[in-house]
């Protein structure tokens, strides 16, 4: 098995204000609009360096994403930033006329998701914001799992034309992926190969499924770890190679697993090959305060977890 290891625990917003920095220094076509949420956003640097390129629009989502799309236009490559929450639900409406309707080239960009945002509270976690974004006709989704993948994904949709969703968190977590590793947005990234049962993660559960692969492999369990960073488009090619061979699958998210990447994949499945599958993922639930990990605890988003369902979905086979 081979192993990855954390070089440093770092939160994955501030990959995407490292990524945000570098597209302000080689790309002067990239602007950047944030609600009231500088610091949070990360948006600091980029805003130090390119004051005539950053708009601060204040607590004003609807606007924010308006303008954004006017700015597509004049061919300039928009990145909205706020929290999950404010991102996609309270804005949805002006996201799917001004943006996905119209086929802007607006970059949503979102952190503080899932339940890791911890004490703020249900009222600013978000755990449907995956559905309500994949959902719409032409808009591609990301989720990355650590600090690279995200300054990464951020460098690499400045160079995919169409409305995007990205997603990141709030919390320091594992830093794993490579450095030099591209971004290849619809590609699934293969970690670890197995044969007993595949595992298909995104987001902060990734760092969990390779955890979770190593107790199960002291079990005698081999397990193939998937790295799902873009849910829309998905690569069904990876994930129904991985299952002819392991016959099961288990699938993590931070998100409610109605309308979320496991969904996603189950719908493959049942097109394609029929295959007995787990869910890691919030079971039909807003979530409450709490430290994040406490909270992921609670809702069972963790390593244990997913040797759990590991061995729940091979019982089925």
């Amino acid at each position: 098995m081979k192993k990855y290891i954390n070089t440093g625990s770092k939160d994955t917003r501030s990959g995407f204000g490292v990524g945000m920095t570098e597209l302000g220094q080689k790309n002067e076509n990239v602007v950047a609009l944030c609600a009231d949420l500088i610091g949070s956003l990360k948006f600091d640097d980029f805003k130090k360096n390119h004051p005539e390129r950053f708009f601060q629009i204040g607590i004003a989502e609807a606007n924010m994403i308006g303008i954004a799309a006017g700015l597509t236009i004049g061919g300039k490559i928009p990145f909205t930033g706020t929290f999950a929450n404010f991102s996609t639900g309270r804005v949805y409406d002006q996201i799917r006329q001004s943006v996905a309707y119209s086929d802007k080239n607006v970059k949503i960009c979102a952190s503080h998701a899932g339940l890791t945002l911890g004490e703020d509270g249900a009222t600013h976690q978000i755990l449907e914001d995956i559905g309500l974004m994949k959902m719409l006709p032409g808009m591609t989704v990301i989720n990355t799992c650590d600090h690279n993948q995200t300054k990464a994904a951020t460098i690499a949709l400045a160079d995919h034309h169409g409305p995007a969703y990205l997603r990141f968190g709030r919390p320091v977590v594992p830093n794993f992926t490579p450095t030099d590793e591209p971004f290849i947005i619809g590609k699934a990234i293969l970690l670890n190969e197995g044969t007993n049962v595949t595992i298909v993660a995104t987001g902060h559960l990734v760092w969990e499924a390779l955890i979770a692969a190593e107790k199960l492999e002291e079990k005698g369990i081999s397990a193939e770890v998937i790295n799902i960073h873009t849910i829309k488009p998905l690569d069904a090619e990876a994930i129904l190679k991985s299952v002819a061979k392991t016959k099961c699958i288990v699938t993590a998210e931070e998100h409610n697993y109605l309308g979320g990447l496991g969904e996603s994949i189950a719908g493959v499945l049942a097109v394609n090959n029929p295959t007995p599958q787990e869910f890691v993922a919030v079971r039909d639930s807003f979530g409450e305060s709490g430290t994040p990990e406490q909270l992921m605890e609670k809702y069972k988003l963790n390593n244990q977890a997913i040797v759990e369902a590991v061995e729940r979905v091979i019982a089925r086979k």
